[in-house]
């Protein structure tokens, strides 16, 4: 693991064993300290440069997204609000720095109907020789997941063959981002192509030791490249692949495979309410088979109704840029 360069690199360090300690995540965190140790050093920058106008100048250089350089200053203020707290220093110099006005953000969502079409594209694709035929057939699987369980990329990848259940269809998902573990039922219909697809595995490739679900080769398991990979070739074959765009403080998101994950989200909710059913109610259950800590997590996925209302909603913004 890099290590931090700046004069600031100890006490960066013992922060992320405080937080740890604590119990919490230091992922984010040290991509944000990370950020703040390249641009110490960068700058030259000594204990007398801990000023406003430096984490303002810093603010000015980060060319992202305005949510992710108010979460790098929130990590960063809290860091010095702990400096504070250990006497290293004596004032907090981002505390009067306000935050960013944040962009809105529209995902791209898929129909159910479009999902159909995108797994059946997929499909399409699978090569006939017989390592390929595997290799393609496991791409196809991790992508079924994306779409008919609402799983994030890293998590098919990361499944072993124990995990899937045959007894009662259901798959066991380990420490994923909220280091939770989960277990979900999955329909009938994709624990029948799990099924078949392990066996076409042990037949074409002879046997089958690879302990992963899904298997590039018979050592080793996918990496999340290939399923992108896979996804975009999809995404362009049913003509629905477009570019990001930001229109005003909107910005509009292009196809992704986690785009599956919200469409999910939104196309279940529509479901639920279609039957007469609460939606309110159901939110929580559906926090927990996606893995979320808290259902408001959830609840950021729900912005839109469906397809259709994020095709109005594009096309709305967009004739309001034109017709001011």
């Amino acid at each position: 693991m890099n290590r931090f360069e700046s004069f600031l690199a100890q006490q960066f360090e013992d922060y992320m064993t405080y937080r740890r300690q604590l119990g919490y995540d230091t992922d984010n965190l040290r991509w944000a300290l990370k950020t703040v140790d390249r641009y110490l050093v960068t700058q030259n920058a000594g204990p007398e440069d801990l000023t406003p106008a430096f984490f303002l100048s810093l603010q000015a250089d980060l060319h992202t997204q305005n949510k992710s350089i108010n979460r790098l200053l929130c990590c960063t203020r809290k860091l010095f609000e702990y400096l504070v707290r250990i006497e290293y220093c004596r004032d907090n110099p981002l505390r009067d720095i306000p935050w960013l006005p944040e962009e809105h953000f529209i995902p791209f969502i898929f129909s159910p109907p479009q999902i159909d079409e995108l797994l059946a594209a997929v499909c399409h694709r699978l090569r006939k020789n017989s390592n390929d035929f595997v290799k393609d057939l496991g791409s196809y699987l991790a992508i079924l997941l994306l779409a008919r369980c609402g799983m994030r990329i890293s998590e098919p990848l990361r499944l072993l063959r124990d995990h899937f259940r045959t007894d009662d269809n259901t798959l066991y998902i380990e420490k994923t981002k909220f280091k939770k573990d989960r277990l979900i039922p999955i329909p009938k219909a994709v624990a029948a192509e799990i099924t078949n697809y392990l066996a076409v595995r042990r037949i074409l490739w002879g046997t089958d030791a690879n302990a992963y679900l899904l298997a590039i080769s018979k050592e080793k398991p996918f990496y999340d490249e290939i399923i992108r990979r896979r996804f975009h070739q999809a995404v362009s074959d049913i003509g629905l692949k477009c570019c990001r765009k930001t229109i005003g403080n909107t910005n509009i998101g292009a196809p992704t495979p986690h785009c599956l994950r919200h469409s999910f989200a939104v196309n279940t909710l529509k479901r639920i309410k279609a039957q007469g059913k609460s939606a309110q109610h159901a939110l929580p259950v559906l926090a927990a088979y996606l893995g979320h800590s808290e259902y408001k997590h959830t609840a950021k996925y729900l912005k839109l109704l469906d397809a259709d209302h994020r095709h109005q909603l594009v096309n709305f913004i967009s004739t309001k840029k034109h017709n001011p």
